[in-house]
């Protein structure tokens, strides 16, 4: 379970923390039926990833109410943002006012399918429960992380879960090992309802789990080369239909010998998994001399987010 042992800036009592808030990549990604409520369910093996925004708290004891600052351009700093809402619903759910000072510092690319802004959104819950020692568990935060977006619950249980229905349903799951992953984003980002109607249109019908897929689900480990045997994102058909650079990202990867190269989320990143740091940085560099494209190299996470 996440958060057990905390580490803050100071003490318990602290009053100011940092809270890293870190990408993630969908190893797996089916898109299931069409739910009552309008949304989709889903099956997917998460997994997050050492790009991290930073989320920075401080409790103001002397004003009330929330500020938040963020200089990300392209990203308001307003009731808009995921990390105004979340503190905002934390505050609701406590019936208690408090000055709040948040500080965003983005590194996730706006929009790129790496889940930037619910891992932003998990990280103020977790950082807001550990300043005002609120002592609620991971499904109490996860209640609320789920009002706000359908990956937001995944990132309080990371680093490596099962996610199912709409988002709400997390189970940790252990991958033995880690991996060095490269990320190529194209500059550009693919609207996520637009990605969901182009699925729909283009298959019609339910797409049930594969009998692959329905295996894992049962596992509590894994290894990579399990995970590899099954990795699929529904959304490359459509994705890549209409932007083909980013099937080319794929291919490269793939030629560069990564294990599994795919996009994640709805995109635009797409990511290559590698065993060895050689060969990942082989091919980081390889896409780096194009400069359209965001490209990073990083490792998979193999613990929780803890608060500094």
């Amino acid at each position: 379970m996440l958060l057990k042992e905390v580490v803050t800036k100071a003490s318990s009592a602290s009053s100011e923390l940092t809270v890293p808030a870190p990408a993630k990549v969908n190893l797996i990604l089916r898109i299931l039926n069409r739910r009552s409520d309008g949304y989709h369910n889903l099956w997917s093996v998460m997994q997050t990833v050492a790009m991290e925004d930073e989320v920075r708290i401080k409790l103001c004891p002397r004003h009330d109410g929330l500020q938040l600052k963020c200089e990300a351009s392209g990203l308001a700093a307003d009731h808009t943002n995921l990390v105004h809402r979340a503190a905002s619903a934390v505050l609701k759910q406590m019936e208690r006012s408090v000055g709040i000072h948040i500080e965003l510092q983005k590194r996730i690319p706006l929009g790129a399918g790496l889940g930037g802004g619910s891992s932003d959104a998990a990280a103020t819950i977790i950082g807001l429960n550990q300043l005002l020692q609120l002592k609620w568990s991971v499904t109490q935060m996860a209640e609320i992380g789920q009002m706000l977006g359908s990956d937001v619950p995944f990132f309080l249980y990371g680093p490596t879960a099962i996610v199912s229905g709409r988002g709400e349903t997390v189970r940790p799951l252990t991958i033995e090992g880690t991996r060095w992953v490269v990320l190529v984003n194209p500059g550009f980002s693919v609207e996520t309802r637009w990605a969901y109607n182009e699925l729909a249109s283009s298959r019609g019908g339910v797409c049930p789990l594969a009998r692959l897929h329905q295996e894992i689900d049962r596992q509590q480990r894994l290894s990579w080369s399990e995970l590899s045997a099954a990795a699929e994102n529904d959304f490359e058909s459509p994705v890549f239909a209409a932007h083909g650079v980013l099937r080319e990202i794929k291919q490269t990867l793939l030629n560069q010998r990564a294990e599994v190269a795919l996009l994640s989320g709805s995109g635009g990143t797409v990511f290559g998994l590698f065993a060895d740091e050689a060969g990942a940085r082989r091919a980081a560099g390889l896409f780096s001399r194009d400069h359209r494209l965001i490209v990073s190299l990083v490792s998979t996470c193999s613990g929780p987010v803890v608060c500094r």
